[in-house]
């Protein structure tokens, strides 16, 4: 999954899922982690990716139920740490809320950093959905200094895509670029392409806010988010960078090729 490959991934943890012994649970109490909650939790994203959003989100549901029932605090943190993306992605914004805020509860009181650190990026991204950019910023630069401050890396070309639309939208540009070439660069480093249709996609966002909107620029970038969502088979991902698409190609009178853009993708245009 991280590399990309999200439909091949799917079939790793379908297999993991499926090879799974109850009696393992017994020893998430003694390691920390449960191979089931983890799978489900990996799952429930990739399902989400490749248009299965449903189905995702029954794999989050069946995560945190199984990590409660477990009742071992470090298997609850991990469920909570990555539910919340599959219920953001959904658009469940107050299921997500609800579980970041648990689990930065649950990390104060285990004193466990790198949790709490996730739970406070998780809060940063849902300002910014919910149109309060500037609580998102001072959200998300505290969590990205204390995630980092752990030694983790992980994730970070999401995380900073979103950071850079909070920036984009109090009109701080520099900040925005500056963390999209951040994320582009961790990308081309680390390889991990699971996130790369986001990050172009907020480049070509961010390239229409500046008070001389480049729309070659955005189009340049929109391209490149659809390229990259179709060759990882990422049917969300690709509505996605086909509406931010769409929507500059209608607003430069381009209406027909945009239903031509969507129609694919979205049945019901």
């Amino acid at each position: 999954m991280s590399t990309g490959d999200v439909a091949q991934g799917r079939v790793h943890l379908d297999r993991a899922i499926a090879l799974y012994d109850p009696a393992a649970a017994n020893h998430a109490r003694r390691f920390g982690v449960d191979t089931r909650v983890s799978a489900l939790c990996y799952r429930a994203i990739a399902l989400w990716m490749l248009g299965y959003p449903d189905a995702a989100l029954t794999d989050a549901a069946q995560a945190l139920k199984d990590a409660r029932k477990i009742g071992h605090a470090a298997v609850l943190m991990h469920a909570l740490a990555h539910i919340p993306r599959t219920y953001i992605q959904c658009g469940n914004y107050a299921a997500a809320s609800a579980l970041a805020n648990e689990l930065i509860s649950l990390a104060d009181e285990k004193d466990a950093l790198f949790w709490k650190a996730a739970g406070m990026i998780f809060q940063g991204g849902l300002f910014v959905l919910t149109g309060k950019a500037a609580d998102a910023v001072e959200t998300m630069t505290s969590g990205i200094t204390a995630y980092r401050c752990t030694g983790a890396t992980t994730g970070m070309p999401s995380t900073l895509s979103i950071l850079a639309k909070a920036y984009g939208e109090l009109g701080q540009l520099n900040d925005a670029w500056r963390c999209i070439r951040e994320a582009i660069t961790a990308v081309e480093t680390t390889k991990a392409t699971i996130w790369e249709e986001q990050v172009y996609r907020t480049a070509g966002e961010i390239s229409l806010m500046s008070p001389e909107p480049d729309a070659a620029k955005a189009e340049t970038y929109f391209q490149r988010a659809l390229a990259v969502a179709r060759q990882q088979q990422a049917k969300s991902w690709e509505l996605r960078a086909a509406m931010s698409l769409a929507r500059l190609w209608r607003d430069e009178g381009k209406v027909q090729q945009a239903r031509e853009l969507l129609a694919p993708v979205s049945p019901s245009i």
